[in-house]
């Protein structure tokens, strides 16, 4: 059985095990819808008050909100064994990974397949069905490559900075929930367009965690701003791939941690 298959039975199980009590995943899925719905309607408000954020519209925002959160919503899903990996590591369960003849990697991606992000991922769609029907932008070949490249790209750099909180967990033990600044904080981020931050904090989620590469340059070029920001097109083409070398850099950094590994005491 080769890595993909391995990985796809994973997910099967895993979609077993959840869906044995129905009621519990439908109340789940329920209340991540409307979690999320929450925070949709607290940015409506803001919109209903003021109007506009500086240039934007709602629906301009909204497309910013429907992209970064379907793209969590599905890398909170993926990368979950990664998420709890510090129990693995207390209790000495990676020892069990470690004994195994398949990457750690792919074993921790197949831990759990968390059904219920669902409904964040519902919530987050129909926002951007929304905002692409209000605008009326075109589903061309060059918008439909923009945001598919704008959505795997910002799950690509969530799911790596998910392995490098991981990580840290072989010299902290515990895992550090500052961490989740760049995670939760960096959706709350990525939800509005950056034009409105310092420029000290764009530079940050540019160069160093580069949401705005993933997400808002390829937005940009969409909504047909990219212009007005003075970003080049082609930039707005090719930035999404800074996802994928986000997530490179966060496996190399694995490797490095498995290394350090030594076991757990009693």
């Amino acid at each position: 059985m080769n890595a993909l298959q391995l990985y796809l039975r994973y997910i099967s199980v895993s979609f077993q095990a959840q869906m044995q009590y129905n009621v519990s995943f439908l109340l789940q899925l329920i209340g991540q819808f409307g979690g999320t719905a929450i925070e949709f309607f607290a940015i409506w408000t803001l919109f209903n008050r003021f109007n506009q954020l500086g240039t934007w519209t709602l629906a301009e925002v909204a497309l910013f909100y429907g992209t970064v959160n379907t793209a969590f919503a599905c890398a909170d899903a993926i990368a979950r064994g990664f998420d709890l990996f510090g129990k693995l590591i207390r209790d000495g369960g990676f020892d069990r990974l470690l004994l195994r003849p398949r990457s750690t990697v792919l074993q921790l991606l197949g831990t759990e397949f968390t059904l219920k992000r669902m409904g964040r991922l519902l919530q987050g769609l129909a926002v951007l069905g929304w905002s692409l029907s209000t605008l009326q932008i075109p589903l061309s070949l060059s918008t439909v490559w923009l945001l598919l490249t704008a959505w795997l790209g910002s799950i690509a750099l969530f799911v790596g900075i998910v392995i490098v909180q991981a990580t840290l967990t072989f010299w902290t033990i515990e895992s550090l929930e500052i961490m989740n600044i760049l995670t939760y904080g960096g959706v709350e981020t990525a939800q509005y367009p950056f034009s409105i931050y310092r420029k000290w904090f764009q530079r940050f989620f540019t160069f160093l965690i580069p949401l705005a590469c993933v997400s808002y340059f390829p937005l940009l070029a969409v909504l047909n701003k990219a212009a007005e920001f003075s970003v080049p097109l082609w930039v707005c083409y090719v930035s999404p791939i800074a996802g994928f070398i986000f997530l490179g850099v966060s496996l190399k950094l694995w490797r490095i941690g498995e290394r350090y590994y030594c076991s757990t005491g009693s």
